[in-house]
């Protein structure tokens, strides 16, 4: 099966086989946000996945 590019670009795969996303609404609109909320948006979001969805959107490593 071909791997989904629209999730594989938007998901990072873990070598321990985690999901992480970007968190959301962090693209702009940021300048009058807090220091502490501009860098808590660089960080990664665990992403929950069924087994059966992640075979289905992700590449198999």
């Amino acid at each position: 099966m071909k791997t989904n590019k629209s999730y594989s670009k938007r998901l990072k795969l873990t070598k321990t086989g985690k999901v992480l996303a970007r968190k959301s609404g962090q693209n702009h609109f940021n300048a009058k946000a807090s220091r502490g909320s501009q860098l808590a948006g660089k960080k990664m979001n665990n992403f929950v996945m069924k087994n059966k969805d992640r075979g289905r959107f992700l590449p198999a490593k």
